[in-house]
């Protein structure tokens, strides 16, 4: 995983705060100077920002700000291409309009040199790819911010595709996540409206997921896990893998032939049943979701084909969700509850299930989840639209400082894709009947003999072992207060701000006191009349009152951008 160190902790090097300054060209260029002003990071970065042109170009300006802030994010590049993706299936974190917007960012750029693939492969697996396949291919299928994929062929016959890192990308990826997280402590420090979604706890979180997604060997597993799941469905495909092939670098796998889901018109002229593929699909994610708590989290129409016989195979496995057997056991509770309009146990359902960001008002919450049910409890089951209720369900918790945990939300957003993909197939597609049976079946779980006997073992053990760590956790606590030993932690909370302005105002009054010292130098030395002299004035006083004049622009430069004289 990726080390996030602040950016004060690294001695600003040349690459950061090169790429510090890049970052901000383009929020200016875009028109996001409020933004950069309400975080105050020209008072870590002094030098060079007078220089940035701060107005946005006239057909920029335009734009609403969700189109800007996607253009931001693809000029940016990969990482931030990465988190505006992240930042999409987080509506609890950003308001609709550019949850729409971010969802259409491309991860498409420009591919790299042949030479650099050919050389990374000879790294990773010791031979060149002409001596390891009968064919490689030199142009690439497709090129995205993580890697690119070649066709190739092997000796036996068997057609593959190779994914290959982009060079250099760890390094490009580690320099933004430690900008982001010098950002991120700026928004928690003076953005007080997004304090309690924990800015730096996001970028912690989208660190980890790009750990993930840029280890190919964690790929390659999520592939093999998936196969096993399975294995001997013939409803779906799953692409084979060649591990002998893969490392942390490269992938290679099958290359699939089909016809892209999306692609309606195609599948119905050569005669697909696209009502059955899409119950299929829907019976799949739901069955990843709910029987095994390992799913695709991005189904899209360009990550499922159709196979011969209306066989489907999933494609791109770098994001996957996990849901523990609790977290499907409470979402179903939830579900089923809402559907059959048990009030109190939704307001306990939609607590179980999400995180407090503030006090919550259990009286007001359960009268809005009351109003939610009234919406669609009564309507006809082929009029409802999962997506939709998902996203009243989320808009509901958002506004009650509650926010649901990251792995639902991806479940979520699978749910509601492979629905909207499923209702392109099909428009009788009816999700939340296909779903109940899965629901039920959880449901049910919980009550055969062998799953109460396993929960009343593993509770009586815990209990067990924490009346064996009783006497031992008593003797430590007083032998701490015997000893004066015990210590108590507080942690200070909206000091930061008092502590930069501290520093701010120690560092103007040293620069002050640079300034007067230079002038009183400068002026005994004129009247001394050291030489050597230029009309008649000594050429060093002169040069201290002209430097002591640039110091003093620069510093009242510096109070009037901030607004304080």
């Amino acid at each position: 995983m990726f080390s996030i160190r602040k950016l004060g902790a690294i001695g600003r090097t040349y690459r950061h705060l090169n790429r510090y300054h890049r970052i901000l060209r383009v929020l200016f260029k875009y028109g996001f100077n409020d933004l950069v002003d309400r975080l105050h990071i020209d008072q870590y970065l002094e030098s060079g920002l007078q220089m940035i042109n701060r107005k946005p170009r006239e057909q920029i300006a335009r734009l609403s700000r969700p189109e800007r802030l996607r253009l931001v994010f693809e000029e940016l590049g990969p990482t931030f291409i990465k988190l505006g993706q992240l930042l999409s299936t987080r509506p609890d974190l950003i308001p609709a309009d550019f949850l729409d917007e971010l969802a259409k960012l491309q991860d498409d750029i420009a591919a790299f040199g042949i030479d650099e693939v050919q050389a990374i492969i000879k790294e990773e697996l010791g031979r060149a790819p002409e001596e390891i396949f009968h064919y490689f291919d030199t142009e690439p299928l497709a090129a995205a911010s993580i890697g690119q994929v070649h066709r190739a062929r092997m000796d036996n016959g068997a057609e593959v595709v190779v994914k290959v890192q982009r060079p250099g990308i760890e390094n490009v990826i580690a320099v933004d996540l430690e900008i982001l997280a010098h950002i991120a402590e700026l928004m928690e420090q003076y953005l007080e409206e997004v304090q309690g979604h924990q800015p730096m706890a996001i970028v912690h979180e989208f660190a980890r997921s790009l750990s993930r997604e840029i280890d190919f060997s964690i790929e390659l597993a999520n592939i093999q896990r998936f196969a096993r799941q399975f294995e001997g469905n013939p409803a779906i495909h799953v692409p084979l893998v060649y591990p002998e092939l893969s490392t942390d670098r490269i992938l290679v796998m099958e290359y699939v032939i089909g016809i892209k889901s999306s692609k309606v018109h195609l599948l119905r002229e050569q005669g697909y049943d696209l009502p059955l593929i899409a119950e299929r699909g829907a019976n799949l994610v739901m069955e990843q979701i709910f029987v095994h708590g390992f799913f695709h989290a991005d189904p899209h129409p360009g990550n499922v084909f159709v196979l011969p016989d209306n066989v489907l195979c999933f494609i791109d496995f770098g994001q996957m969700g996990r849901l523990s057997l609790k977290d499907r056991e409470d979402f179903t509770d939830l579900v089923l509850d809402l559907v059959a309009g048990n009030e109190q146990q939704v307001v306990s359902g939609v607590l179980k299930v999400t995180v407090q960001l503030g006090e919550v008002d259990r009286e007001n919450l359960g009268r809005d989840l009351g109003s939610l049910m009234d919406m669609y409890l009564y309507r006809p089951l082929e009029d409802l639209e999962a997506a939709k209720i998902l996203q009243d369900l989320l808009d509901l918790v958002s506004r009650h400082k509650l926010s649901f945990k990251p792995s639902l939300y991806l479940m979520m957003k699978a749910l509601s894709t492979v629905e909207g993909v499923g209702l392109m197939l099909d428009p009788k597609l009816e999700l939340i009947r296909l779903a109940k049976p899965f629901m039920r079946k959880i449901r049910l779980g919980r009550m055969q003999p062998g799953r109460i006997a396993e929960e009343l073992s593993h509770t009586g053990t815990s209990y067990l072992q924490l009346l064996r760590d009783l006497p031992d956790e008593l003797r430590t606590i007083l032998s701490q207060l015997r000893s004066g030993r015990m210590r108590l932690e507080f942690e200070h909370r909206g000091l930061k701000s008092l502590d930069s302005t501290l520093d701010r105002v120690s560092n103007r009054i040293s620069f002050a006191i640079v300034l007067a010292a230079l002038i009183v130098g400068s002026s005994l030395i004129v009247l001394s009349d050291i030489p050597p002299h230029w009309h008649s004035i000594p050429v060093i006083g002169l040069l201290g009152f002209l430097f002591a004049g640039v110091m003093g622009f620069w510093l009242l430069l510096s109070i009037i951008r901030h607004g304080r004289m």
